[in-house]
């Protein structure tokens, strides 16, 4: 088992509470504020701190050890405590998560206008209820990713739905977004339920294994080794849970309608940006349950393949970029499935890589559907044409993006999808093979789009409309910019940082495989 390094002892203070606690805070404050342009600055400063809190705790953090650090802990009750911590795998997740909640709330000043009555002026500044709801939505998402409690981390999943819903509902963008809305509540709903029996059952079989009663820690859990026959329904029912909210085939029906109604910038930039479903099955659900993982492993490669062919041949087929987008999600989470499913150190890695790098690309392509809803409306390829005349650095922002997700060297997405590819082709040729397939379908579905859209004749009425990037949206392709070359120039930082941890699991995995073999054979 991994050491804990407590908080008390590396900062002296609960960092990690406090990083939960602030945004709540400020989503407090922005919401009681009258002043829509005070509410912006407010929440704009807000985010700008958070993300600044979580850049520190990541110079804080020790890589190169496998430890969970900056630890908080409590006494249990019923089994459950406040135990949270990060280690290399989810420090990466708090500045994504934090950066991409400062972009979405400084993009949304100037296109989530208040509302106002008819007849007044306009009013300068955001909905403070807008950016109220994803100050909250970034505290639900960052408190699973520093949860070492399955307890906590189901309580953080489903609390993650109320700020969502708003979102959705009073900020959607397509007429069905109400629909939309019920959708995704009960989609996730249903997923969090299996979650929960799952949960409720590992704490059972912690019980029964231990004599020392219900506990959902991780670490508790952890040096429990649960045996082989009690991890089959938690597996089953937390992959089901999870893979309702990754999203994967045939669970995915509800991310269409979402991306396609909801908030075109906003809870899509988080939908597609942070992969909490995923990170489910590399914190609990492989490391928990190694001999389930083991057993079970073809049917959940067969899954991301399935996702990945799907999702990839759908995405070919839609001229709306939003569900071009919402298609090709499913795709890239069958990819990242593939490599944790090859349950080897590689294939770790480049699924960890591809979630960062996917949240990245993915947050910088809606934010380009983003920019092309709020001059044309629905960004429709019968509608577009030209636009790299009138429009060349957004024209440039699309191709460079694009061109991260399908993985060319020297951006990020190039090491993830190579070491997916590696791990996979060691498990078995075939997960290589889809997993390279769906790179090519990713060239082909994106360069398609680009051709048809931003190169060609222009359409008749599109320069009337269109208008280059702003200051702001300019500021905000050059960070994504920056991180896309960073990660893919510089991979070896990354890679350090969550090595250990990932090791550690390979191992623990192993290890399951050897008792599992020697086992058989005896039998």
């Amino acid at each position: 088992m991994p050491n804990e390094l407590l908080a008390v002892d590396q900062a002296g203070f609960p960092a990690l509470t406090l990083l939960l606690l602030f945004p709540v805070v400020a989503a407090a404050v922005v919401a009681s504020l009258r002043d829509a342009r005070a509410a912006t600055h407010v929440a704009i400063a807000a985010a700008a701190l958070e993300f600044a809190g979580t850049i520190a705790l990541a110079f804080a953090f020790e890589p190169g050890i496998a430890d969970m650090q900056f630890v908080e802990r409590t006494g249990a009750f019923l089994g459950v405590s406040w135990h949270i911590g990060v280690d290399g795998v989810s420090i990466l997740f708090l500045p994504l998560t934090a950066l991409l909640g400062l972009m979405v709330i400084a993009y949304a000043e100037h296109n989530i206008p208040a509302r106002r009555a008819e007849g007044d002026p306009p009013i300068t500044g955001t909905a403070p209820g807008y950016s109220a709801a994803i100050l909250i939505l970034q505290a639900t998402m960052l408190g699973a990713f520093v949860a070492l409690d399955l307890m906590i981390f189901w309580v953080f999943f489903v609390a993650e739905l109320i700020p969502s819903w708003f979102l959705i509902t009073r900020w959607g963008t397509g007429p069905q977004r109400r629909d939309a809305a019920r959708n995704y509540a009960g989609f996730v709903g249903a997923g969090a339920a299996l979650m929960l029996a799952g949960i409720i059952l590992t704490g059972q079989a912690h019980a029964a294994a231990t004599g020392d009663g219900l506990s959902f820690e991780l670490g508790r859990l952890l040096a429990a080794d649960l045996p082989p026959a009690s991890q089959t329904w938690p597996f089953v029912l937390l992959a089901l849970g999870l893979a309702v909210k990754a999203p994967l085939f045939p669970f995915h029906t509800w991310l269409p309608k979402v991306l396609d109604h909801g908030p075109v910038v906003g809870m899509s930039v988080f939908l597609v940006g942070v992969k909490l479903g995923t990170y489910g099955f590399l914190r609990f659900v492989i490391p928990l349950f190694p001999d389930s993982a083991q057993e079970w492993l073809w049917i959940m490669a067969a899954a991301g393949a399935v996702s990945v062919i799907y999702g990839s041949f759908l995405a070919l087929g839609q001229t709306n970029l939003r569900r071009l987008l919402a298609f090709a999600s499913v795709a890239h989470m069958g990819v990242v499935m593939l490599g944790l499913f090859s349950l080897n150190l590689d294939g770790f890695e480049g699924a960890l890589l591809q979630m960062v790098n996917l949240g990245i690309v993915g947050a910088g392509l809606f934010f380009v559907a983003g920019f092309l809803t709020a001059r044309i409306g629905q960004p429709e390829l019968a509608s577009l044409g030209g636009l790299v005349s009138s429009a060349p650095l957004m024209t440039t922002a699309f191709l460079l993006v694009a061109l991260a997700g399908i993985g060319l060297p020297g951006t990020n997405g190039f090491n993830g999808e190579h070491l997916v590819m590696l791990g996979g082709y060691q498990r078995s040729w075939w997960i290589a093979v889809v997993a390279g397939l769906g790179v090519l379908l990713t060239a082909a579905y994106s360069l398609y789009f680009f051709i048809r859209g931003f190169m060609g004749e222009a359409h008749k009425t599109l320069a009337e409309r269109i208008y280059d990037l702003t200051r702001g949206e300019r500021a905000i392709v050059a960070v994504l910019a920056a991180l896309i070359f960073w990660i893919g120039l510089g991979t070896s930082p990354f890679i350090h940082r969550m090595r250990p941890p990932l090791t550690w699991l390979e191992e623990r995995v192993d290890q399951a495989s050897s008792g599992v073999a020697r086992s058989e054979k005896r039998t």
